[in-house]
């Protein structure tokens, strides 16, 4: 037996993005985005409120960088979703973020989250408030990093959003190979 809920935004998993850009005079911003994800190969999708200021300030400078929220930052990246930067000006500094510019667009990162796409305006649709960015640069802080060079996402320790809930959720184990394990039933 199925119970239905109707026409809900419920996806597992969710992932937390932490989305910044600078305004008009280089002041950092940044918000909480849950609903967005890859859109092509080197692009990534995101429904962004016209009305929020770092959807503004994305528009102005037509850069933006995205991290990905973290079980160790869970507190400030919550915050960053629930604080208005249009009310409160100070908004990524009360976080507890610092920036770093980008050395490859004109958005900040956020030292305090160790990985972030840094990505450069491709389109934004006011009606469905959808934002596409194209992917210019992926970076990683060294201690997310495996012994392979590529990042582990138990080191990262990127958080999930539960929309059915309201809840953060930390990833758990692994339980097999992409593209392998399902070779058993050929």
């Amino acid at each position: 037996m199925r119970k239905n809920f109707g026409n809900k935004t419920w996806l597992y998993p969710m992932p937390v993005f932490i989305v910044a850009a600078y305004d008009k005079n280089g002041k950092p911003n940044a918000m909480n985005a849950a609903w967005g994800g890859v859109y092509t190969d080197n692009m990534i999708g995101i429904c962004l409120a016209e009305e929020h200021k770092t959807t503004q300030n994305i528009l102005d400078s037509k850069a933006f960088t995205v991290s990905m929220a973290t079980v160790d930052n869970v507190i400030a990246c919550d915050y960053v979703g629930i604080v208005s930067g249009n009310k409160e000006p100070d908004k990524f500094a009360n976080a507890g973020f610092h920036e770093i510019k980008s050395e490859f667009v004109n958005a900040p990162i956020i030292e305090e989250l160790p990985m972030t796409l840094e990505c450069e305006l491709v389109s934004y649709d006011p009606r469905s408030n959808y934002m596409i960015g194209r992917i210019v640069n992926v970076s990683a802080t060294e201690e997310v990093i495996n012994e392979k060079g590529k990042i582990d996402p138990f080191k990262l320790q990127p958080i999930l959003y539960d929309p059915c809930n309201h809840n953060y959720l930390s990833i758990g184990k692994k339980i097999g190979k992409a593209f392998s394990d399902g070779k058993s039933l050929k």
